[in-house]
């Protein structure tokens, strides 16, 4: 299962989440930690959807997504991309997934 790490920069420590278990979250002073600590905050998630009776979603799964999706851009950007990724020597698309993987 996926995991959500953000480091709390003003209060210090980090809050973890699991993106699949809507409001599955615990904080803690080390990422470790926090790792610990998610794993106790699962089993009471489960626990209180299974005794409130909520629903609990499946696990989506890397075969449920192909890996691709097609993107409507303006014909400058479009330009731009295929610029740079010549530059790079690389393949548009791959030059989209490095800019995507940066931004992530």
């Amino acid at each position: 299962m996926v995991a959500e790490v953000v480091e709390d920069k003003e209060e210090g420590g980090y809050a973890l989440r699991c993106p699949e278990l809507n409001g599955c979250v615990t904080a803690a002073p080390t990422v470790d930690k926090g790792f610990e600590l998610l794993e106790d905050a699962k089993r009471e998630w489960f626990s209180a959807c299974l005794e409130d009776g909520i629903a609990i979603p499946e696990p989506s799964r890397a075969e449920d997504y192909s890996g691709q999706f097609k993107l409507r851009l303006p014909k400058s950007l479009h330009r731009l991309l295929a610029q740079r990724s010549s530059e790079e020597g690389v393949s548009m698309n791959q030059y989209c997934v490095y800019l995507l993987s940066k931004g992530l």
